[in-house]
């Protein structure tokens, strides 16, 4: 279906180790998780705390398993620290990537998140607790927009990642997001778009327009109802299994290819999955994906 698109397809290593819980896959080595990615069959591979970040180090060290940096995330604090300090941080980790030869750079704003708090329940569709005051918003948009002229200004593209627990994670926030800004671009992200209660295929086609990266990742519904059900945090849902690899559980991905195709996307598609190891073997969930996509899509 995708075949003769210009798409690369990548892997998060959050799959091996995750970054928000580090008793997840801590006892896994990057060398480990840098063989099976490659053994799975993927071409690339986004930022892991694992990782070195020194980009001469790290250039060698993908270099010897044939991998590429597809990008790596950047949290900002633009509502509650000073511009000047969040564009020094982002300057810096933007000329990281440019580096390593990414395309794209991956933002999402982190004033007031909750997914990395184990004793917080997460607020699903609801704007209490989450909300951000009107000064607030315009120094989250006004920043956002002038990052994404920097960064096209260094020949990358800036993507904003929606996320469950922080101050954007529904569609409500991402409708916001989009009125108010223009140079940025979205990350799509179908698991975080299905664990928010939103459908990724009209997510997807509202904003087809602004898609500037892909991440594939699955949501087991059982577990996205239980944790609505009971308040679940964000550790707990990950570690009771809520997200899983496409072709395994929730989300139906075809027409959301179909969406890709009439685009013509370009770029990256990348497996994501924050999971336990111990319960769910990386390379098993790594493989099964890179199957699926085979088929569903001809890469």
């Amino acid at each position: 279906m995708l075949k003769g698109l210009d798409i690369k397809l990548g892997i998060q290593p959050i799959i091996w180790s995750n970054d928000d819980f580090f008793d997840l896959g801590g006892n896994i080595s990057l060398e480990t998780c840098l063989t099976e990615m490659r053994e799975a069959g993927y071409s690339g591979a986004e930022l892991g705390h694992k990782f070195p970040k020194d980009s001469k180090v790290l250039k060698e060290i993908l270099k010897i398993y044939d991998l590429n940096l597809v990008s790596g995330w950047h949290s900002t604090y633009l509502a509650t620290e000073s511009f000047k300090k969040e564009a020094s941080d982002y300057r810096k980790h933007l000329k990281f990537l440019k580096e390593m030869g990414c395309s794209v750079v991956i933002v999402a704003e982190c004033s007031h998140r909750t997914y990395n708090d184990p004793k917080l329940s997460l607020n699903w569709r609801g704007e209490e607790g989450r909300h951000l005051n009107t000064e607030d918003w315009e120094k989250v948009f006004i920043g956002l927009e002038e990052f994404a002229r920097i960064a096209e200004s260094e020949g990358l593209k800036l993507v904003y990642h929606h996320h469950m627990g922080t101050v954007i994670q529904n569609l409500i926030e991402i409708d916001r997001l989009m009125e108010y800004t223009e140079k940025v671009g979205l990350l799509g992200d179908t698991g975080h778009l299905a664990f928010a209660g939103e459908d990724p295929l009209a997510v997807f086609k509202k904003y087809k327009k602004r898609l500037g990266h892909v991440h594939l990742k699955n949501v087991r519904p059982e577990v996205v109802k239980r944790g609505r059900d009971q308040k679940y945090s964000f550790e707990r849902a990950v570690k009771e299994g809520v997200f899983t690899v496409p072709g395994d559980a929730g989300i139906s991905y075809e027409p959301i290819f179909e969406i890709l195709k009439e685009i013509d996307y370009e770029g990256w598609m990348v497996v994501e999955a924050e999971q336990d190891p111990e319960k769910a073997k990386p390379l098993e969930y790594a493989l099964k994906a890179r199957n699926y996509l085979k088929k569903a899509t001809g890469l």
